[in-house]
């Protein structure tokens, strides 16, 4: 009896396996015809100068990676559209746009295109400011292309003002009111910054020059006078050059190239008139030695040797010429004064020179050698920047250690 009633379920279930087998393609060929998203919204681009449109739908988790979403637009409802992006099922996520659409765990589930452009009949046609345009999205994948149903609308304008680097501007106003309250604080009572030996020794190796009756040489790096480290140089000599006409006496300016000597011989001969001395000032003494690297430090260590100056002034940005300068400088036993920004030739300035301005301390030097408000105060402003900087810094770290990645959300557009 038992063996009757197996034979019996096996009759009856052989037609019903057999008919799953045969609809398994026709599910899969359901599953290969993703529908295209219902959910579209089109808008003008945020924070661009116009001529854009960003389009953005739900991410469909059952659509096959293979399959692309083409985005096609048109002038009107009826079209004709024309294909103008497309987009792969994983790819265009709006969690990576940060600075169109922020930060957001649900921007992980939503895709985004921006439309710029579209093919015309006389090639790429950009997308005009106050026009309407019309798109549709559809879906391709290896069983076909299916059209979307869903038109959506939307105008490309300009923005006035890019509320994604708002940061910037709030970064700008505190730091710019640190550096103006430094000034004002700066204006009302002597402000203190810590001792530099290099600059300090400046007056030692001025008087030194002096009691020997022998030339101060000062060294330009070689970089040209829209550079900053050059900027700082000049700075620096014009202090240089006060104290040389006061102590009467001469001064030699070796610069790179025909504009760092001309704005050095206007520093030197305003720092001559300042300090009352403006018949003491030679043009002939600033002077181009080279614009070529190496032919520049072979004529500058043959002024070494020759003329033996008291002390060398060596500031702003140096390369491989700066040990030849250095190593030749220290056999005329000279006092050398050296600084720089390029932190690889620092090594070579540390060890050969008697006193070396590190980094940011060549920058410094003029508001430490003039005591000027203004510059002491925008010293110190810059100081307190940096000082928020760093505290930001650690405490971004430790938050972002923990999970909480809010603050650096801040610094990033």
């Amino acid at each position: 009896m038992r063996a009757k009633n197996w034979l019996s379920t096996l009759i009856l279930a052989w037609p019903l396996a057999s008919a799953a087998e045969n609809a398994a393609p026709e599910l899969g060929a359901l599953l290969a015809h993703p529908r295209p998203p219902i959910e579209v919204q089109a808008f003008d681009t945020p924070n661009d100068a116009g001529g854009s449109i960003t389009l953005t739908w739900p991410r469909d988790p059952q659509i096959g990676e293979n399959a692309m979403y083409q985005i096609a637009i048109a002038d009107s409802p009826s079209g004709p559209f024309r294909v103008v992006a497309e987009v792969a099922a994983t790819g265009n996520l709006m969690s990576e746009a940060p600075v169109l659409f922020g930060h957001g765990a649900d921007l992980e589930n939503q895709h985004y295109v921006n439309v710029e452009e579209f093919a015309g009949a006389g090639g790429k046609t950009p997308l005009e400011d106050g026009k309407t345009y019309y798109f549709h999205i559809d879906v391709r994948s290896a069983g076909g292309a299916i059209r979307g149903k869903v038109i959506v609308n939307a105008e490309a304008k300009g923005n006035f003002f890019n509320r994604a680097k708002f940061n910037n501007l709030v970064l700008c106003l505190v730091f710019s009111g640190l550096i103006m309250g430094y000034i004002g604080i700066a204006r009302r009572r002597e402000l203190k910054i810590r001792r530099i030996a290099g600059l300090e020794a400046l007056d030692e190796a001025l008087g030194r020059a002096t009691e020997m009756g022998k030339p101060v040489l000062f060294i330009h790096g070689l970089r040209d006078m829209s550079q900053i480290p050059t900027i700082a140089a000049i700075n620096i000599l014009g202090r240089v050059a006060r104290r040389t006409a006061e102590y009467d006496t001469a001064l030699r300016v070796v610069a790179p190239d025909p504009v760092v000597m001309s704005v050095s011989q206007e520093t030197v001969k305003a720092s001559y008139v300042e300090a009352g001395r403006p018949d003491a000032f030679n043009p002939d003494h600033v002077f181009v030695a080279s614009t070529e690297q190496f032919s520049y430090a072979a004529a500058v260590e043959g002024i070494m040797v020759r003329d033996r100056p008291a002390a060398h002034i060596m500031m702003g940005y140096f390369y491989a010429e700066s040990l030849l300068l250095a190593e030749t400088g220290s056999t005329t036993g000279a006092i050398q004064i050296a600084g720089t920004d390029a932190f690889t030739q620092l090594p070579f300035f540390v060890t050969t020179c008697d006193y070396t301005l590190l980094g940011e301390e060549l920058y410094a030097a003029s508001a430490y050698l003039s005591g000027e408000p203004r510059m002491l105060g925008s010293l110190k402003g810059q100081d307190g920047g940096k000082a928020i900087l760093l505290a930001v810094l650690v405490l971004g770290t430790v938050l972002a250690t923990l999970g909480w990645p809010q603050l650096t959300h801040f610094f990033s557009p």
